[in-house]
């Protein structure tokens, strides 16, 4: 197999995004560009493991020498499968095309496989990064811990009775803790809720977007094909219609038809 006479870029990886769920980013496309730096005319193709969770625009073509093209590769709104990650590849195929050949269907079908030129490159899914929350309230609550304990290193100072006397004099305090702690812990549980509830809404809404998407396209299919009738209808009334000119040289014909027709009536009445 020859080596690929295209400069491609990047080299090794396209980088993708997904979210927590594992739904590619909307409106994110990854472009990677061709060069041809040679002097032959080289035609190309793009190729992935899962063409049913990508567009590729434009997905083959020709290079010209020293020329270039840039491909936008847009995910599709559809879940990435843990499993298949590592799965997900692209490929660019390339030839030198045939001089005189000008049928590029033709020529990819009667190409040998050794005289492609390959190239893979690997995907890498990325998800949003969001600042850490636990180490925050770890950091928070050392915090609390380290001004609770200079007090009381200050007060390991004072007689046993008057630490005593101290602790009598707010006997809640302990509880009001442990109040305050339970709170945090319910705020912290009623956020995380809200924000599950709010994913899967945003999950849903996405959901039904692609169908309306999926639908709108086979109306459009549909209009065309109706369109594609009414053209055809149209063109086989016209083909069973005469012609002008034919009417035309059919009208002496029929003149003069008649006109002897009417001849031999009175020529019949002046023999009787």
């Amino acid at each position: 197999m020859p080596n690929q006479v295209l400069t491609i870029d990047p080299q090794n990886e396209l980088k993708f995004k997904v979210d927590f769920s594992g739904l590619f980013e909307q409106g994110f496309t990854t472009h990677m560009r061709l060069t041809n730096p040679s002097s032959d005319t080289v035609l190309f193709k793009i190729k992935t493991t899962a063409p049913k969770k990508y567009c590729v625009r434009p997905n083959s073509g020709v290079l010209e020498p020293n020329s270039k093209v840039d491909i936008a590769i847009t995910p599709q709104p559809v879940y990435l499968d843990p499993n298949e990650k590592h799965k997900h590849k692209f490929m660019v195929q390339s030839v030198i095309a045939p001089e005189g050949r000008t049928n590029i269907d033709q020529v990819w079908k009667e190409i040998s496989p050794d005289q492609l030129m390959d190239y893979k490159l690997k995907c890498v899914f990325e998800t949003p990064r969001v600042s850490n929350l636990n180490d925050s309230g770890d950091n928070a609550a050392q915090n609390e811990v380290t001004k609770k304990r200079a007090p009381a290193t200050e007060d390991s100072k004072v007689p046993k009775v008057a630490v005593e006397q101290n602790f009598l004099s707010v006997p809640q305090k302990p509880e009001e803790d442990d109040v305050s702690s339970s709170i945090g812990g319910n705020k912290h549980d009623n956020l995380e809720n809200d924000l599950q509830k709010a994913t899967s809404e945003v999950l849903l809404l996405r959901e039904e977007e692609s169908k309306l998407r999926h639908e709108n396209l086979q109306l459009k299919e549909e209009l065309l094909r109706l369109h594609q009738k009414v053209g055809e209808g149209r063109v086989r009334r016209h083909s069973y219609t005469p012609d002008k000119n034919a009417q035309a040289t059919m009208i002496p014909w029929i003149a003069i038809a008649i006109g002897m027709a009417f001849l031999g009536i009175v020529i019949g009445k002046f023999l009787m």
